[in-house]
C-alpha cells in the first residue's frame, strides 16, 4: 500500500474513533415534562459511573411517568422516584458518589440525590436552579463527600425555571416543597427532544 493512500485511510479511521469517544463521552438526554422539554447534556468523561447508572434507568424507561416531587424556588428541583401518586418506585443497588470529580453544583448543572450516607445515590436526581457551591466535594469524609454532578441543561433552563415557582405544599410523602399541582416527567430518552 502507497504512503499516499495509507495515511489518508489512517486519518479517517482516527477521526471516526475520537468522533465516538466524544459522543459517548457526552451524552444528551430529552427530558419531557408537562411544562416543556429539558435538554441535558450528561459528562461521562468525568462521571462515567453515575452517566451509565443514569443511562440504565433512562434506558429502562424507569423515569417514565415519574414526577418532579421537591421544588424548591432557590434551591433546585428534584425528581425521578416518585409515580404521579406518590408511589416510590424500586431501584438498582447504590452507586459510588464520583462528586470529586471536578465538576460543582452551579446553575443549570444535574445531580444525583441522595441520603445522608455519601455512597447511597439510585435513581432521583436534580437540577440546581441557583449556584450550590455547600454541595459540592470537599473531603472523603461522611460530610464532605457533596453531591455528585454528572452534567448540564443546555436547553430549556425556562422550563426549569417555571418550574421552580410553583406553588408547593404537602403532598403524598411530603410534608412540604411538593409541587400543588404535579409536575409530570413523561418520557425520558436518549438524544434531542422531537
Amino acid at each position: 500500500m502507497s504512503k499516499k493512500l495509507f495515511f489518508p485511510i489512517i486519518a479517517f479511521v482516527l477521526w471516526h474513533v475520537v468522533g465516538m469517544a466524544t459522543a459517548d463521552e457526552q451524552t444528551q438526554v430529552c427530558l419531557s415534562t408537562n411544562h416543556g422539554n429539558i435538554v441535558l447534556m450528561l459528562d461521562g468523561e468525568k462521571a462515567p459511573k453515575t452517566v451509565e447508572n443514569f443511562l440504565r434507568y433512562v434506558q429502562d424507561r424507569h423515569y417514565d411517568g415519574t414526577i418532579f416531587h421537591r421544588v424548591m424556588e432557590n434551591f433546585m428541583i428534584q425528581g425521578g422516584g416518585f409515580t404521579m401518586n406518590y408511589k416510590q418506585k424500586p431501584t438498582r443497588e447504590p452507586i459510588s458518589n464520583e462528586a470529586d470529580n471536578g465538576l460543582e453544583n452551579t446553575r443549570g448543572t444535574i445531580a444525583m440525590a441522595r441520603t445522608s450516607d455519601p455512597h447511597s445515590a439510585t435513581a432521583q436526581f436534580f437540577i440546581n436552579v441557583v449556584d450550590n457551591g455547600f454541595l459540592d466535594y470537599k473531603a472523603s469524609t461522611r460530610g464532605g463527600w457533596g453531591y455528585a454532578v454528572f452534567g448540564r441543561v443546555i436547553k430549556g433552563m425556562d422550563v426549569v425555571d417555571a418550574i421552580r415557582v410553583l406553588p408547593t405544599g404537602s403532598a403524598g410523602p411530603f410534608a412540604e416543597n411538593a409541587p400543588k399541582s404535579p409536575v409530570a416527567i413523561t418520557t425520558v430518552t436518549l438524544g434531542q427532544c422531537k
